[in-house]
């Protein structure tokens, strides 16, 4: 199983990267979690924000695999312990990359690796588009998307 999204997006690659990766970025196109990490190989991540557990809440957490500034950045990732009693023992990995392509930014969307029966991944075929489009609006604009919830 795997889901593959590629976006065209009217920014530079650190712009677009400071969404995927910044604590502002991310709290702005992943529904209010921002992204805790020191982004070393090997070491984990998590994305905390409001949810089930209060303000603090981890709601996606993993291990970074690959990270090149502006380039890639690939993890494992976990639903977070609120979500799922088994939440360690299920995974998918997610990868990034940004390509630049005349004044715009490819950016490219690999999650795959999904444990068999994950019960994320249809939940995750839309959820990602919604993301990928409020990457896409607030590396341009600087503003978020009000999805509203």
């Amino acid at each position: 199983m795997e889901l593959k999204y590629e976006f065209y997006i009217n920014a530079e690659p650190e712009k677009v990267w400071d969404a995927l990766t910044t604590a502002e970025g991310t709290s702005s196109v992943f529904f209010g979690s921002a992204l805790r990490s020191n982004f070393q190989v090997g070491d984990s991540f998590e994305y905390v924000g409001p949810g089930n557990d209060g303000e603090e809440t981890v709601h996606v957490y993993g291990t970074i695999l690959a990270f090149e500034p502006c380039r890639t950045l690939s993890m494992t990732e976990h639903p977070g312990p609120s979500y799922r009693e088994n939440h360690a023992s299920l995974e998918s990995r997610i990868t990034y990359t940004l390509e630049t392509v005349g004044q715009c930014t490819k950016l490219t969307l690999v999650n795959d690796r999904w444990t068999p029966d994950h019960p994320s991944f249809e939940n995750a075929k839309s959820s990602w588009w919604m993301i990928l489009s409020a990457v896409k609006t607030w590396a341009e604009t600087g503003k978020t998307m009000d999805f509203g919830w």
